[in-house]
C-alpha cells in the first residue's frame, strides 16, 4: 500500500467521523472554557483586555468516498472585514440563535444556501479566540454528497472543496508572519492551489488536526 493510499484511507468518511465523534465535544463548550486562538502563536496579545463577542463557524465535512473533503468559501473583495479571505461559513451568534450550532447553520444557509436539513452535527472544537475580538466556536458538520448551494454574492465570491487529507496533514501547516502594528504577528498558512488559507481559518484547521488526529 502506498503512502498516498494510506493517507486517503485515514481520511475516508467512516474513519474520520468515527474519530471525530470520539474526540470532539458532544455539547457546545461553556463560555468560560479554555481554548486556543491567535494568542497561542502570539503570547504577547493582551487577552484580558478584550471583551470577546460570541461567534460560530461551520466546518462542513463532505462524506465523499474514498476521501472526505471540506467546504470553504472565498469572501467578496469589497467587504469591510476580511475581504477576499478564505473562510468557513459563520458569523456572530445572534440573540435568536439557540447556541453556536444554530448560528453556524443559519450562517451557512445565508452565505451559501446550504440547507441545514442536509447537515448532521458531529461535535464541537474548543473555542478559538481571535485577535479581532471574537470567541469562535467551530461546529463540525457532516454533509452528504449531492448537496446544492445558492451563493450570496453580497458576501461570498466562490465556494470550493479541499481534500481533508491535505488540510489535516501537518506538513501543510506552515508557520508564517507579517508585521502588524509594529510587531511581528505569527499565524498558520496552508496554500492550496490558487487559494491562500491563513489566519483564523488555518488556525481552526490546525485545531481540528490537534483535537481529532494528533
Amino acid at each position: 500500500m502506498t503512502a498516498a493510499t494510506r493517507e486517503s484511507r485515514a481520511f475516508s468518511p467512516s474513519t474520520f467521523f468515527a474519530a471525530a465523534a470520539g474526540r470532539l465535544h458532544g455539547r457546545a463548550p461553556e463560555r468560560s472554557a479554555a481554548g486556543g486562538g491567535d494568542h497561542v502563536m502570539n503570547p504577547d496579545f493582551a487577552l484580558a483586555d478584550i471583551a470577546y463577542r460570541d461567534a460560530a463557524v461551520l466546518v462542513p465535512v463532505v462524506a465523499r468516498d474514498p476521501e472526505a473533503t471540506v467546504i470553504l468559501t472565498e469572501r467578496m473583495p469589497h467587504l469591510s472585514a476580511h475581504a477576499g479571505q478564505i473562510a468557513f461559513p459563520g458569523g456572530k451568534i445572534d440573540a435568536d440563535d439557540v447556541g453556536p450550532a444554530a448560528a453556524a447553520l443559519r450562517e451557512a444557509e445565508e452565505e451559501i444556501g446550504l440547507d441545514r436539513s442536509r447537515i448532521e452535527i458531529v461535535g464541537y472544537l474548543d473555542p478559538y479566540l481571535s485577535r479581532t475580538g471574537y470567541r469562535i466556536v467551530p461546529v463540525v458538520g457532516r454533509i452528504e454528497p449531492g448537496y446544492s448551494l445558492k451563493i450570496n454574492r453580497g458576501e461570498v465570491a466562490n465556494v470550493f472543496e479541499v481534500p481533508l487529507a491535505f488540510l489535516l496533514d501537518p506538513a501543510n501547516h506552515r508557520r508564517a508572519s507579517r508585521a502588524f502594528l509594529g510587531r511581528e504577528r505569527y499565524f498558520y498558512e496552508m496554500p492550496f492551489g490558487e487559494h491562500y488559507i491563513w489566519g483564523v481559518t488555518a488556525g481552526i484547521i490546525r485545531a481540528l488536526y490537534e483535537q481529532v488526529v494528533a
